[in-house]
């Protein structure tokens, strides 16, 4: 007598066909949601980056020139190097108003070079509010939008007198 061949190994019962499809289509759109979230979170950092960068340039300009206010704005705004040639990605538009509030604070008195023993600074404040792309994250973090914000603050080197 010859012994049946078990092939029990080789082809699922039928029972379970398709499992793996199914599991993969209750997986796949929370590994999508934790990709794009990362992403997200990533892009998240290279905006603050970005509004730190431009607080620096800003805090160098006025610790130049303290008094004058307009300008250290537009220079803080305007950091965007390589603009133009698309090589560089600027994840905050700087220029609009609306999103990004920058405050300019000068600590002291002009031409004194310490002030109630606190040496005379300047300090540039830059405020941003990054939308997120991750579908439903409203629902997790209570907003659309993560609010950012960098400052830099400069001794003055020149006080205007």
């Amino acid at each position: 007598m010859r012994a049946k061949k078990n092939n029990s190994k080789a082809s699922p019962k039928k029972s379970e066909r398709g499992q793996s499809l199914v599991e993969l289509a209750i997986s796949l759109p929370v590994i999508l949601l934790l990709m794009i979230g990362a992403v997200d979170f990533g892009l998240a950092i290279y905006a603050y980056l970005s509004i730190r960068d431009a607080a620096q340039e800003g805090a160098l300009y006025a610790s130049i020139n303290p008094g004058n206010t307009a300008e250290i704005e537009n220079r803080t705004r305007a950091i965007n190097p390589q603009e133009g040639t698309g090589i560089y990605f600027q994840p905050v538009k700087l220029n609009d108003e609306e999103r990004v509030k920058i405050t300019v604070t000068v600590t002291g008195k002009k031409c004194e070079g310490i002030t109630n023993g606190a040496v005379n600074s300047v300090s540039v404040n830059v405020k941003y509010r990054y939308p997120l792309i991750v579908p439903f994250a409203n629902l997790l973090m209570g907003a659309k939008t993560i609010p950012l914000e960098a400052s830099a603050t400069n001794v003055i080197i020149q006080p205007a007198c």
